[in-house]
């Protein structure tokens, strides 16, 4: 692996500190990085070497797992600061001198990541006075470019950001983060369709009814509500995170599981979803906000009532989309994605129903016919699988019951699972995108979302339906899924269930 120095820009920021430090911290423990290495911390404040060194490495969210006090002083002598003004072109010099500094100490060949850790507004400059300082060209020692979501607010803005982007860096430069896709489950959708003979052949319309994806948060926006205001779910959650699920669970096998492949298939994908135009929208999207509720019986407030949203707000915290893939594999069978906060529990997961066989022999337990194999794919919390389908009950007759068969990743007693960060981090340095979005994938994900997001703002004919918190959304959603003679699966937090019951 080659040496280099990881550069964060934001470096004083709460990320920094939550998820980047610890997660270079936890491959330097694996032994996963190379022996030159160094990490320089930008950003604003002052700070010198050791005060960035104490408030990350003494930080309450710095949190090492069997480390040692030698091995985290070893680290710390890996982290070092530098204090510019980012909006300032001239202050990039100051940048580039201490990288030389230390290519020199670390022998580190030139070889910079640059990351992004700061608000969006600093996505076109940054990378613009870093090529101003030379900091883009790869004649001494490759460069990368990290940034974090949001991709844009809209397709306009996700445009005009990549056509900024590629007019300093290459596109093959460009790492576009998204920490879902560095979830081990997520990564385990393409393994359970491709890796598989009994999954790939049944994998499509013929054998397929139709597919759920719920992603469901408890909390509310709790002291984001001034940033959330101008997302809400669909931005937050559907057009990155909840699409890229989808690629995974749609997309067609590509030739090889290089990154190329890989990222080839996604964009088709994409481009394959049918738009949602016009009077459709608001059959076929349905958006809610969280009212004032009671959750065991504490008063819950409403999402009006958070701090930092407008008394009148129209942001939605709910979002469920049905949509079709106007390809072969997938023609006429509905998506339906939904996403919100404060409802019944945590937990992210897709549900695959099978359509039943063409004659019912048998009556189920409960007297009635037809029930629909299933398969979850639990992503989060105890991350696993789950196949649901009919048995025989023991005795006379053939009355069938539906019974589950179960995987938990955590049966995995001897296998490493990496945090997100930590994996997404080691393959940037490795120099592999396979996990990372590129450019005309945003574009194709934002060429299916716009048009959603602009109705929502522009036609008041299109309602806001609000829902009691702790709830599972509103009824308009279930109504929605109800088109197709089903009703969507509300998980529990444990992936497995017991008769009926779950705790929430």
């Amino acid at each position: 692996m080659d040496p280099l120095v990881f550069v964060i820009f934001g470096a004083s920021g709460d990320l920094t500190e939550r998820k980047l430090v610890p997660a270079i911290f936890q491959l330097f423990m694996n032994k996963s990085l190379p022996d030159n290495f160094a990490v320089l911390g930008v950003s604003r404040s002052k700070l010198s070497d050791e005060a960035f060194r104490k408030k990350v490495l003494e930080s309450e969210l710095f949190k090492p797992k069997g480390a040692s006090s030698e091995q985290i002083e070893e680290f710390g002598k890996k982290l070092f600061y530098q204090a510019i003004d980012t909006g300032n072109a001239e202050a990039y010099g100051e940048v580039k001198t201490r990288l030389s500094k230390l290519d020199q100490e670390f022998s580190t060949g030139g070889n910079y990541i640059f990351y992004l850790s700061t608000p969006p507004r600093l996505y076109e400059t940054i990378p613009a006075y870093l090529a101003q300082q030379g900091l883009n060209k790869e004649d001494n020692g490759w460069k990368r470019l990290v940034i974090e979501k949001p991709f844009g607010y809209d397709r306009s803005s996700a445009l005009g950001l990549n056509k900024k982007l590629r007019d300093f860096f290459e596109e093959d430069q460009i790492y576009r983060i998204d920490h879902y896709l560095g979830k081990e489950t997520v990564q385990n959708l393409l393994v359970t369709r491709f890796s598989n003979g009994f999954f790939e052949p049944l994998w499509n319309r013929n054998y397929i009814q139709h597919v759920e994806i719920t992603n469901a948060e408890n909390i509310g926006v709790e002291n984001r509500g001034g940033y959330y205001d101008h997302s809400g779910a669909l931005r937050d959650m559907f057009q990155n995170h909840l699409l890229q699920i989808v690629a995974h669970i749609a997309m067609e096998p590509p030739i090889t599981a290089d990154a190329k492949a890989i990222r080839n298939e996604k964009v088709k994908l994409f481009q394959s979803i049918r738009p949602i135009v016009g009077e459709d929208i608001g059959k076929y999207a349905i958006r809610g906000q969280y009212i004032a509720s009671k959750i065991k019986g504490e008063p819950i407030n409403g999402y009006r009532d958070e701090q930092g949203v407008p008394a009148e707000s129209k942001t939605e915290t709910f979002a469920a989309i049905k949509f079709f893939i106007d390809n072969w594999r997938w023609a006429d069978v509905p998506f339906y994605v939904r996403t919100g906060k404060r409802l019944p529990t945590k937990v992210t997961e897709v549900a695959i129903t099978f359509k039943s066989p063409p004659q019912a022999l048998f009556n189920n337990e409960a007297g009635l016919q037809n029930k629909k194999n299933k398969l979850i794919i639990r992503i989060q919390p105890h991350e696993g699988l789950l196949l649901n389908f009919g048995m025989k009950v023991p005795g006379q007759g053939f009355r069938v019951k539906d019974v589950d068969m179960d995987f938990h990743y955590s049966e995995l007693t001897d296998a490493y699972v990496p945090e997100a960060y930590e994996r997404l981090l080691l393959d940037s340095i490795k120099g592999d995108p396979t996990l990372y979005s590129r450019g005309d994938s945003v574009e194709a994900a934002w060429n299916f979302v716009d048009p959603i997001l602009d109705a929502w703002k522009n036609d008041p004919d299109i309602k806001l339906f609000g829902y009691p918190a702790g709830t599972w959304g509103p009824k308009e959603a279930d109504l929605l899924i109800a088109e197709s003679a089903v009703n969507w699966r509300n998980p529990c937090k444990n992936l497995t269930e017991s008769g009926g019951f779950c705790e929430l």
